[in-house]
Order: C-alpha cells, then structure tokens, then sequence
C-alpha cells in the first residue's frame, strides 16, 4: 500500500480485505500466502505468481471466445464465487479484467479470481463503515443495476449479473452496454434490455448458453439465478 495511501481509514479496509481474501482457499481463487507491515511501516500482502493474461486482455488481442471456452471460464470462476458466497463475501467487481487466465499445473486456461478489494463482508459484525455502501462499487460496464440505486442492497445475485456481463462479452467481444459517460452506461444497466449476444453477432450460439447470460443480466435480482 503506498505511503501516500497509508491513511488510517484506507490501512483498514486494505487489512480488511486481505483477512477476507485469505479466508477463501477455492483453487480458482487468488491464494494470498502473508501479509504485514515492512521494518519502516509499510502495509503489503504477497500472493501467488500467475503465469497467464486477464480475461480482458486475452480478447483484445485473440477476438471473442469460442462458446464451449466460455462455458469453461464462467464455470470455473462460479466456483471460486460459490465459496466467497457461502462464507458471507461478496466481490462487487467481477469483470475481465479481474479474470487471469492461467498455464498452471501443465493446464491452460486456469480461470484466477483476483482483486477483491471491494469485497463486501455480510456476515455480522462486519465493518459497515468500510464497504462505503454510500457509493457506486465496482466498474460500470459490469455493474448491477442495484449496486447503483442501492448500494447497500448488492448481495450474491449482484455478482451474478457481473458476471453474466463477462459471457457477454467473452462470447461477442463487445460490452453488453456501451456510453459515451458514466450516467449513459448506469442508464442502460438500469433501463435498457439486453440484446442478445447472437444477435449482436448476427450468428447462432448455443441457446441454453446465451439464456443463461441473460438470465444472469435481468434487472431484478429475484429473476436472476438463485445462485
């Protein structure tokens, strides 16, 4: 944590974030082996290496993913989100490029979940006061809707509709909402239907795959996958 950085509110939520993370020990779930404060009162955490390229990164380079490739990725990284989920966590920013795609163990495409640096503690007794439920969390391409009306209301279901917003874009390498401002793209999340991926590319995809992408972008929460 820079020492520009090291205020005392921001040395908790960092602290914070690192006791949750290192709570979660899914193989597809960054591992986070120590963390402390340096001779001179510096506040690190060290993790694993990764061997790969951010979801993101991977698509503007290569182009859209072939579906049974997506499938793979969103299944994998389900996984790691069903153990945050189950112990109480939620990430609050699920996007490509907090997905590394991994070359581990003679394996490729090895899903990473990393960066929960928003990571919201539901379980009692966590700090309120450091969620900062009081704004906007997250990036707005991958937002969901309730995150932006009510923040303190984001739940397991909110995740989900992250990261319906990543198959989209893996399998059409376009974002399901595009603006030229802020307001534009939290507009679209909030009012807009989504157009189908495969219409979007103007080619057929599996349907049980892209209903369930859009299952996971319905605006209500309730609609959306139970988990």
């Amino acid at each position: 944590l820079r020492p520009d950085k090291a205020v005392e509110a921001n040395l908790k939520r960092f602290e914070r974030e690192v006791q949750l993370t290192a709570r979660l020990t899914h193989p597809h779930t960054i591992t986070i082996f120590d963390y402390g404060r340096t001779p001179d009162g510096v506040f690190y955490y060290a993790m694993e290496l990764l061997d790969g390229a951010s979801l993101n990164r991977v698509v503007d380079v290569a182009g859209r993913l072939e579906p049974a490739r997506v499938v793979h990725v969103l299944y994998e990284v389900a996984g790691a989100l069903v153990e945050a989920h189950d112990m109480g966590l939620i990430h609050r920013d699920i996007k490509p490029a907090n997905i590394i795609l991994c070359r581990q163990g003679g394996l490729y495409d090895f899903p990473k979940v990393v960066d929960f640096g928003l990571v919201k503690d539901l379980e009692p007794g966590g700090d309120a006061a450091l969620t900062r439920a009081d704004v906007i969390a997250g990036t707005p391409l991958y937002v969901a809707p309730e995150a932006i009306t009510s923040p303190e209301s984001v739940s397991p279901r909110s995740d989900l509709y992250s990261l319906g917003a990543v198959g989209y874009f893996a399998l059409t390498g376009q974002n399901v909402f595009q603006g030229r401002t802020l307001v534009e793209v939290c507009s679209h999340h909030l009012h807009t239907k989504p157009e189908p991926p495969s219409k979007r590319l103007s080619q057929a995809l599996p349907a049980d795959l892209e209903a369930l992408v859009l299952d996971c972008l319905e605006k209500d929460p309730a609609q959306r996958p139970a988990s």
